[in-house]
């Protein structure tokens, strides 16, 4: 079987260990030490544990949970429950116990295939939930058993004692995995990802193996990649994101997926392996460039000197170079000593050397930030895609980036503007159907078969889509002004002190934010300024704290100002909240997303007292720890008047 004409991902894991046997499939590093498998491995290790989970009794129809940080053996896990006609569920990793029981309960889950100890301390926690549902979980296979020696309990089971199974079912029923694999079809569901929950419950959304490959493979054209290049996984594998880049493409193109020892390790194995091919939402970007200006600010006065001199060598001529377009002789020979003595040796900090193409999404990216990283050399763009669309509509193609847009439709991809501004889009990579919920599936997709994604947006002259914000957001003023939330919060979010924001507005006679400072960047900034500061808290309400936050909004004001649509919806208030929003307290999704109207009802109190023309408001939060105790953290917080401009030919500012 070749290649082109697989059609499902057990299929292409079968060509690949046909036609490249010794090709690395995965790398993971385990206690410093990287261990290659190849395709031959991977297809070896997927046969065995698909065999030993059919003579456990799991087959075509039923849904198997996966649950861990990236890990080879859990994206093994995924093709063998589609080599036997099931579906793979992954959850996120970081979600505490409480919150998976939905989704097990929704998904009708069985067989769970997890990462460690405290994936299964969750599941187990879970079970007495779950049996008052009537659902049990009846095996759960762990991948690492250090610390699971003592347990017993039924369901439990290693991953290697499931392969030891495998194997002997495998002997004594030797045509059955190559029958199994064969019975798949193209239009069977492949994965089934969870949406976010933002403002309801999470829906799984289930996608076909012809539109995974579809768009992977389009994808794949669209930026060249093949067997030689490598990417770091490390995103969580229940986001759609992962599963294009590290499964699906993976599966087509037959790149090489790297894992990362642990969370913290991430950037040293970025280093180590020196990706090709890379993914990071904008505040990976924004975090690290916070590194490298925190370094700099500490180095010697040659080396900033040099390193400011370069970046405006790259800020003038940079990008132009990358997207090679005419750039004078003598800006050249300067960007060639910068990328000597600058450029080239950033890159490698970074990890970024061999990067040939690099992604980034799920927010806006602020322009200077993106600007810094194409002015080195790294070719970074922006794709636009959602849950529903394998995260593949929009791709920006290689010397056409805008820096405002997400490019245009990708390969296969249709895109329409509703005439109430909703982006509609349609092709190639679009859900198969909302899990269990025929209802919501009519509601999603229109007669003339779009998705309806919900997001509002404009098509400029040359066919790029700008994303404004969600299409139920987007609101008014008391005054009739516009009012788009998360266009103002991506806008401060682009500063680097500002790690989150949240702002108010819909109905009211102006706008106010919460703000979440950056802590690392913001306590750098006041230890070169000899500011102490005991903690968070402390430091978010500082005095000088305070006064640079509201120089940032200030600037956001003036930018607003220039916008015809949106100058009246410059920021009136603010204030820095006393501790950072967490997912874990239910402010932000697993994915990041800010649940405004969760936000807006906890902490009503502020919400009414920036309102209110207060100057200061005390508040009390509860608060889960990671180990999950609750506590409480308490502060009175100053509320910020800022200053703001008039559109641009009218009055003197405000």
């Amino acid at each position: 079987m070749q290649e082109s004409s697989a059609t499902t991902f057990p299929r292409w894991l079968q060509a690949h260990a046909s036609q490249r046997p010794d090709h690395p499939a995965h790398r993971e590093k385990d206690l410093g030490i990287w261990q290659t498998y190849s395709w031959a491995q991977a297809a070896q290790q997927v046969r065995a544990l698909a065999c030993g989970l059919a003579a456990l009794g799991f087959g075509r129809g039923m849904n198997l949970a996966v649950v861990g940080d990236n890990r080879p053996r859990l994206y093994w896990a995924m093709t063998a429950a589609q080599a036997l006609g099931g579906v793979p569920v992954p959850l996120y990793q970081d979600a505490i116990a409480n919150e998976m029981v939905y989704v097990l309960d929704d998904a009708e889950i069985e067989f769970a295939i997890v990462e460690d100890q405290e994936q299964v301390d969750k599941l187990l926690e879970v079970e007495p939930q779950l049996a008052s549902r009537g659902r049990a979980v009846r095996y759960v296979i762990y991948e690492d058993p250090r610390g699971l020696r003592d347990y017993d309990h039924p369901s439990l089971l290693s991953y290697e004692r499931v392969q030891e199974i495998g194997r002997e079912f495998d002997q004594a029923n030797p045509g059955f995995y190559d029958a199994a694999v064969a019975q798949g079809a193209p239009g069977d569901t492949a994965i089934i990802l969870y949406t976010s929950g933002t403002t309801g419950k999470p829906k799984g959304v289930c996608h076909s193996h012809a539109g995974l490959i579809g768009a992977a493979r389009n994808g794949c054209q669209f930026d060249g990649l093949g067997p030689a290049d490598d990417v770091l996984s490390y995103l969580p594998m229940a986001w759609v994101g992962d599963n294009l880049f590290s499964y699906a493409q993976a599966m087509v193109a037959g790149f090489t997926v790297n894992c990362p020892e642990s969370r913290e390790t991430v950037m040293t194995d970025l280093r180590e392996i020196g990706p090709s091919y890379y993914f990071a939402p904008p505040r990976i970007y924004e975090g690290l460039l916070t590194q490298v200006m925190i370094r700099m600010e500490d180095a010697g006065w040659l080396k900033r000197k040099l390193f400011h001199w370069a970046m405006d060598v790259a800020r003038r001529c940079g990008a132009d170079i990358l997207d090679k377009r005419p750039v004078s002789m003598l800006d050249r020979l300067r960007y060639g000593i910068g990328e000597i003595a600058v450029y080239g040796p950033l890159r490698n900090v970074l990890g970024m050397s061999r990067i040939r193409v690099g992604y980034t999404a799920g927010e806006a990216i602020g322009p200077d930030l993106f600007r810094f990283y194409r002015s080195i050399g790294i070719n970074l763009k922006q794709f636009y895609g959602q849950t529903e669309t394998c995260a593949y509509v929009c791709l920006q193609p290689d010397g056409n980036v805008k820096f405002d847009s997400v490019g245009p439709a990708a390969p296969g991809m249709e895109i329409r503007i509703a005439d109430n501004g909703e982006v509609l889009v349609r092709g190639v990579g679009l859900l198969k159907s909302y899990y269990k919920r025929d209802d919501a599936t009519r509601e999603a997709i229109n007669d003339e078969g779009y998705f309806m994604t919900g997001d509002a947006g404009v098509i400029d002259a040359d066919g790029h889509l700008k994303i404004i914000d969600r299409a139920k957001d987007v609101g008014k003023l008391a005054d009739g002004s516009m009012f788009a939330p998360k266009y103002i919060e991506n806008k401060l979010k682009f500063f680097p002190y500002i790690k989150e924001a949240v702002a108010f507005g819909t109905d009211r006679d102006r706008v106010c934010a919460f703000i979440n400072i950056d802590f690392d960047a913001v306590g750098n900034w006041a230890e070169r300024r000899h500011l102490p500061y005991a903690g968070y808290v402390d430091l978010a309400g500082q005095p000088d704290v305070l006064a640079m936050i509201a120089e940032c909004v200030e600037q956001v004001n003036a930018d607003l100002a220039n916008d015809a649509m949106l100058a009246g919806s410059q920021v009136a208030r603010f204030l820095v909240l006393h501790k950072e929003l967490d997912p874990d307290d239910d402010e932000l999704t697993r994915t990041r997303k800010v649940r405004r109207g969760f936000i807006a009802e906890k902490y009503g109190a502020l919400v009414e007292a920036l309102y209110a023309g207060k100057s200061e408001q005390f508040i009390e939060t509860r608060v889960k720890f990671e180990d999950g105790r609750e506590g409480s953290v308490s502060a009175t917080l100053k509320l910020m008047d800022a200053r703001r401009f008039p559109p641009v030919g009218g009055a003197r500012a405000a």
